[in-house]
């Protein structure tokens, strides 16, 4: 449970669920019930009220440094250039080698920023910027990433590449995501399992699978399969409302 003490507000009550390596976990629900208090109590960036909260086998007491997180803004540096601000968590922690500096050339240029290393935010788009954010993000090596709406800002085309992006590179290395949507179609597209989510105070509605095979393609969302699955978390949704 999570009660904040302004006003006395239940964010989130009679939660419990568990997450397995590897797993894509998606968490919709109404505006306000209470997904971004998980993910912040998940990272340690505030208490839980009651209750208990592990993450890789330990209690969760404070910030954590065995996680990353990612929010709807991509909040970059204005006077850092691209590969500055990827390489800002390492940096943070102690000097950037020429492995960090590689690294960071790489994992940009596999988001399609190869020719923009030394470009300052200003001079990219929205899409561009979330682009570098999800590349600090990596650079981490974390195995536990956390996914606050990043893609929420952004149009449809730009959201939808960076959508497939992230299936993309969540495949390659295995990592374990929970991801913050309102999009019921993005989170049955992204995930293993949707958490669905009541209005305040926020509690389990209940939990969909996804049998979908991957990797996952924009065809996918085409199918009856698919779109069963859209309309079941709908559904819940509906019934909460």
């Amino acid at each position: 449970m999570k009660v904040f003490p302004r006003g006395g507000v239940v964010a989130v009550e009679d939660i419990s669920f568990d997450v397995r390596q590897g797993e894509f976990i998606s968490l919709v629900g109404p505006s306000g019930c209470g997904k971004s208090t998980i993910l912040r109590l998940v990272a340690g960036l505030i208490g839980k009220s009651s209750g208990s909260l592990h993450v890789h086998g330990s209690e969760v007491l404070g910030p954590r440094q065995d996680l990353a997180m990612m929010f709807q803004r991509p909040i970059l540096l204005p006077w850092k250039t691209a590969i500055e601000n990827v390489t800002l968590p390492v940096r943070i922690k102690g000097r950037v080698d020429e492995v960090t500096l590689k690294e960071a050339r790489g994992l940009l240029g596999f988001l399609g920023l190869e020719q923009f290393h030394h470009a300052y935010p200003q001079h990219l788009s929205g899409g561009m910027q979330q682009r570098v954010a999800l590349a600090r993000l990596l650079i981490t090596g974390n195995e536990l990433l956390l996914m606050d709406e990043p893609f929420a800002a952004l149009d449809e085309f730009t959201r939808e590449r960076l959508t497939l992006e992230l299936l993309r590179i969540q495949s390659r290395i295995n990592a374990t995501v929970m991801f913050v949507t309102h999009s019921i179609i993005e989170a049955v597209f992204l995930a293993d399992r949707v958490l669905v989510m009541t209005p305040l105070p926020g509690r389990l509605a209940g939990i969909v699978e996804v049998p979908l095979e991957r990797p996952r393609t924009i065809d996918l969302m085409r199918t009856p399969e698919f779109n069963d699955l859209v309309f079941k978390v709908r559904g819940m949704l509906g019934e909460h409302a």
